[in-house]
């Protein structure tokens, strides 16, 4: 069975809007992965950017990659792309992933935190009339997109709203994003966000 090709479906979708821009809610996991992403999705959308991560579960990490993907939109954006930031309970990640704790990096732990914030930023996209919403996570060349997309397709059909389908990773999607980062200096963090990610990371450099 051949797999999708989700950055094909991307160029369908937006060559399908014939020059009018629509409506995005991007979900961004972080500044350096909103970089290369947004690049690709402003020309053919109004984008408003949708913070959204409780799996960020130390508070001082969090403020850290709120503000810099503030400064990053200010900068590079100015007034153009808005910031919505959603509630922030760590708490709410731990709840969540109770009994999955040992649970390994990209196991069944990641994907409940993927669908959290994927079903948050659906919900807020039907409540703000948004004509689809996405996510920046499929930019990183360790997050499975074909996961990703089947998450956000399955959200797409219970809320009433369309999911943008991609593959940011390709067009060297992951590689321009550090090039943007080099750029305006931006804070690149060396895990994706909670304890759990933190101590995998630490363990796999002790390892090295």
């Amino acid at each position: 069975m051949n797999k999708i090709n989700y950055d094909n479906l991307f160029k369908e979708t937006v060559n399908s809007f014939n020059g009018e821009k629509k409506k995005l809610l991007l979900h961004s996991c972080c500044a350096p992965c909103s970089t290369a992403v947004l690049e690709r999705v402003t020309p053919y959308f109004d984008v408003t950017v949708f913070f959204f991560n409780p799996n960020i579960t130390e508070s001082e990490e969090y403020y850290l990659r709120l503000n810099e993907q503030k400064r990053f939109l200010k900068e590079a954006y100015g007034e153009t792309v808005a910031l919505i930031e959603g509630r922030y309970f760590s708490r709410e990640f731990f709840y969540m992933v109770e009994g999955y704790e040992k649970e390994p990096e990209g196991g069944a732990r990641c994907n409940l935190c993927f669908d959290n914030r994927l079903l948050e930023t659906a919900k807020t996209a039907k409540e703000g009339g948004y004509d689809y919403f996405a996510t920046t996570l499929t930019v990183s060349p360790h997050k499975n997109a074909e996961l990703i997309n089947g998450i956000g397709e399955k959200l797409a059909k219970e809320h009433g709203v369309n999911w943008l389908y991609a593959d940011f990773k390709k067009e060297n999607g992951y590689k321009r994003s550090v090039e943007i980062s080099k750029e305006y200096e931006i804070y690149r963090q060396r895990y994706c966000g909670c304890l759990y990610s933190k101590y995998a990371h630490i363990k796999t450099e002790e390892e090295a």
